[in-house]
């Protein structure tokens, strides 16, 4: 059923855009009704405008905070015209029928990102606005309901079209929208509240201060050492993050971070075993991190770690034997994982430039598997080039990694040359007397020359992994079909700055 829009409540945060819809409701004929600085706006543009105050005969009151919140706002917004009940109680109370409400928030997360004030934050919680909102949706069989400014151009474009009226299969659809909006507006008011803030003790470096929001206890509980640093809690989530790819492993898989890089990782049938090889993939790096693991620490586990200093192990448990050896260092920080999931949420979120960007997380491995070289992967390569895949995804660009038997034995990560990351594993592999024959490399963007594969297969490599989709893509798969090596594209770049 089409709905001519004769009336209008309309109260903004946010005005951009707002001027040429007001323009076409005046157009149009429709009586709007507005609230503050919406109505000084609108005014501004020759438009006239009724204040709510001259409905509800009740000035806004204490600071702005209860401005609509009145029967005869709602009840215009709310009254179903084809009840006659409803309509007489609207013509006996004198109540305006209200078709079409246009109101955005008061921006709550905008201000919570720039501020730590919580009086601040808290007069950015919306009351009014979410009540007229959820009112004027559930109303939907009769008025529009906008939430978005986003909304503005195709109101207008329906109203001129239509000459003024909406039909409501739209009406439903700015409905749906609308309910969307007031959801994620709680529920970021809900993790406000729910979601604990702790300062540290310091940040990146001595001299910056630092705090930490979120709700870690979901992800780990804490049985041993000192308070986790900021330094810590940044590689924390690259541990968890970088086991959380393995938790279908049926085997133990063992890896040890630095600086938020995997500096070692294996998969081997115990513990110990994986802890062990995980280790002489780079000793010398492994001083001073973070390790992590899918099962249980044992025993014989904590008494081999035990031998090099580390910052913070984090495990799915520990037997009684393996606490009393870990807990003999007091600062030592001992994490009891909750699940072998990622951390974070399915959002990442990052501050630059008197702003913040986001993205979804970087999931899965690959998107596809596309043989392009001279030969297939073989059983044993295709095992390891999945593994060296996963583990390339976990070390920052340019990036490049090394494995063998499911064990980490080359890395070359952060360098702003492909070739430099390669050189710079190739290294890594022989200065600890790692065999290259028989080994796979895995690149986390694809090979715009054939200088890499032919500096690897020098080396004694033969099976590459890499996203692919170059137009440069031809000359590393001829360089593979001249000298009979497996190359495979995934279809899946995995950048990390």
């Amino acid at each position: 059923m089409n709905q001519k829009i004769q009336s209008a409540l309309i109260s903004v945060f946010y005005k951009d855009g707002l001027d040429s819809l007001a323009k076409t409701l005046h157009q149009l004929g429709v009586t709007i009704y507005s609230t503050g600085g919406t109505q000084q706006f609108i005014e501004a543009l020759g438009i006239p405008c009724i204040g709510v105050e001259s409905i509800t005969h009740y000035p806004s009151i204490l600071g702005g905070r209860v401005k609509t919140l009145h029967p005869k706002v709602f009840g215009g917004i709310l009254g179903r015209r084809e009840l006659e009940q409803d309509l007489a109680e609207m013509n006996q109370y004198e109540i305006p029928a209200i078709d079409l409400v246009i109101v955005d928030l008061y921006p709550f997360e905008e201000t919570v990102a720039s501020t730590s004030e919580e009086k601040l934050i808290i007069e950015k919680i919306d009351i009014g606005g979410p009540s007229m909102i959820r009112a004027a949706a559930k109303n939907h069989a009769h008025v529009t309901v906008l939430a978005s400014k986003d909304d503005y151009a195709v109101l207008e474009n329906i109203l001129q079209q239509q000459q003024g009226e909406t039909t409501l299969v739209q009406r439903r659809s700015f409905a749906a929208k609308a309910f969307k909006v007031v959801m994620d507006y709680d529920i970021a008011i809900s993790d406000y509240f729910n979601t604990q803030t702790t300062v540290l003790r310091y940040g990146e470096n001595p001299h910056q201060q630092a705090k930490f929001t979120g709700n870690p206890d979901e992800l780990f509980e804490q049985l041993h050492g000192k308070e986790l640093s900021y330094n810590n809690l940044v590689d924390v989530d690259a541990a968890l993050q970088l086991i959380g790819e393995f938790g279908d492993e049926q085997q133990a898989v063992f890896a040890i971070i630095k600086h938020t890089n995997v500096c070692g990782i294996a998969s081997r049938a115990s513990l110990p075993e994986a802890w062990h090889d995980a280790l002489a993939g780079d000793p010398e790096s492994a001083f001073g991190g973070i390790l992590v693991c899918n099962q249980t620490v044992d025993e014989q586990t904590a008494q081999a770690i035990s031998e090099i200093f580390f910052e913070v192990l984090l495990a799915p448990d520990y037997t009684a034997e393996a606490m009393t050896i870990l807990q003999q260092k007091k600062n030592r920080i001992l994490l009891k994982t909750k699940a072998h999931t990622q951390a974070g949420a399915s959002v990442m979120r990052r501050s630059l430039l008197n702003g913040t960007i986001s993205q979804d997380q970087d999931q899965g491995n690959y998107s596809e598997w596309k043989e392009v070289g001279g030969r297939e992967t073989t059983a044993t390569e295709k095992e390891n080039l999945i593994f060296a895949n996963l583990v390339c995804k976990h070390l920052k660009s340019n990036a490049i990694a090394i494995v063998k038997d499911k064990q980490l034995i080359g890395k070359g990560c952060g360098q702003t040359s492909r070739v430099d990351a390669l050189r710079q594993a190739l290294e890594k592999a022989r200065q600890f007397n790692a065999e290259l024959k028989g080994s796979v490399l895995a690149s986390d963007a694809f090979f715009p020359f054939d200088d890499c594969v032919s500096m690897a297969h020098a080396a004694g490599i033969e099976a590459f992994i890499q996203p692919g989709g170059s137009i440069r893509d031809k000359d590393s798969i001829a360089y593979c079909e001249a000298n009979q090596l497996a190359m495979v594209f995934t279809g899946q770049r995995h950048f990390r700055h």
